[in-house]
């Protein structure tokens, strides 16, 4: 055998070599690799409170990963519902109602039709009027969703936030009471529970203003029907039968200035904690 052909088999041999090991080296490492897996798999399914912390780990840097690529922090449940609604797009009567309240109250439309959408979902859900919600909304805040009072009650529904806190939970926090819809949803679940205390709706909006134990209630629950019987007239609905307010309620005089202010007892609700 010639150099050049020994030179060309040994090249062969260190090659062929080579590629064993690489091979065998190769095989073993995803054999490690899964044995890894496997060990990893049965260790998490045995330690769940291993398995969550790695969740959060990782969500945390997903979430910093978003934050670095669009440069301002971001709010998760922001994008979960949409916060303003085409008020065309809605059906007729919710249309007609959201337009009616958007020109009376100076509100754009397309937040309001969102609004609108959300009273008529929970009240098919609660067996609640849509247009008693929403006639509550008006009265209450003139749907501002920032809107305060002298004593805390916050909101589009002027929901004591601080006696009410515990109904916030689910919506992330006491802050979710500036949130429209969290805010919405907690107020009609007040509003639900005054009326069950009271037995009646007119018991119900005097519980919800907080003037249960009043003489009267300042003229709350006459406009919130006000505006209700006028919500029902837009909406194209029969007139609903009007509570008949009780002949002490009807009859009793306005606050004098040393009374305490209707506006500042809204669903205060202390004796329902």
């Amino acid at each position: 055998m010639t150099a050049s052909r020994k030179a060309i088999a040994s090249a062969r041999t260190f090659a062929a070599d080579v590629i064993n090991g690489f091979l065998e080296v190769t095989h073993n490492g995803f054999a490690l690799l899964g044995v890894a897996v496997a060990f990893a798999a049965i260790t998490l399914t045995a330690r769940p409170d291993l398995r969550q912390a790695g969740e959060e780990q990782l969500r945390g840097w997903l979430h910093e990963r978003r934050v670095a690529e669009v440069g301002f922090p971001l709010e998760p449940a922001a994008s979960e519902r949409a916060v303003a609604i085409n008020p065309k797009e809605l059906p007729r009567e919710q249309a007609a109602v959201a337009f009616w309240l958007s020109k009376k109250y100076r509100v754009a439309p397309e937040p309001l039709a969102a609004l609108v959408t959300e009273a008529y979902d929970i009240g098919k859900r609660t067996k609640l009027d849509p247009t008693l919600i929403l006639a509550i909304i008006a009265i209450e805040s003139s749907f501002n969703p920032f809107a305060q009072s002298a004593v805390g009650a916050q909101g589009l529904m002027q929901v004591m936030t601080r006696v009410h806190t515990d109904k916030y939970e689910d919506f992330g926090g006491h802050l979710a009471a500036f949130d429209p819809v969290a805010n919405l949803r907690v107020g009609v679940k007040v509003l639900q529970e005054c009326i069950t205390r009271a037995g009646s709706l007119e018991g119900g909006l005097r519980y919800y203003v907080g003037a249960a134990n009043l003489p009267n209630d300042g003229g709350y629950a006459a406009k919130v029907l006000a505006e209700h019987f006028r919500l029902r007239q837009v909406a194209g609905r029969p007139a609903a039968p009007a509570p008949m307010l009780s002949t002490k309620a009807a009859a009793a005089p306005q606050p004098t200035p040393a009374a305490k202010p209707a506006e500042e007892k809204v669903a205060m609700l202390d004796s329902l904690t």
